[in-house]
């Protein structure tokens, strides 16, 4: 399974971020990563969004990203703990870059590489 597949559920699109990086993560941090619990997956709906515009794309760029701090357990770290920082951000970029790949449209990739060389 790749970190994110986009799905057509009906007239409903979505997006489903795997949790793989994370588990990678958690093994690579310790017991303590591994006893914390771990989404398996986030689903981001898009199907209100026109990602074909500039608007519907760069709402997209953001839900994604928040999903992938989600399955990467941003939220759980302790700041001080550097390699554990450094690894949580490694499995964000790459949960994102896998998610912008998967949904092929060119205005999100121009989204995300902005993001990439801006900031």
């Amino acid at each position: 399974m790749t970190n994110a597949n986009t799905t057509l559920r009906g007239t409903r699109r979505v997006a489903t971020f795997s949790a793989l990086a994370a588990g990678l993560l958690a093994g690579l941090c310790g017991a303590a990563w591994a006893g914390s619990p771990a989404a398996a997956s986030v689903k981001v709906a898009y199907g209100d969004l026109d990602v074909a515009s500039e608007q519907g794309s760069s709402a997209l760029y953001a839900r994604i990203v928040s999903a992938a701090r989600q399955v990467c357990g941003g939220r759980q770290l302790d700041i001080r703990d550097l390699n554990a920082v450094a690894l949580e951000q490694a499995c964000e970029r790459q949960a994102v870059a896998n998610a912008v790949q998967d949904v092929h449209s060119q205005k999100l990739a121009a989204v995300y590489s902005a993001h990439l060389h801006g900031g």
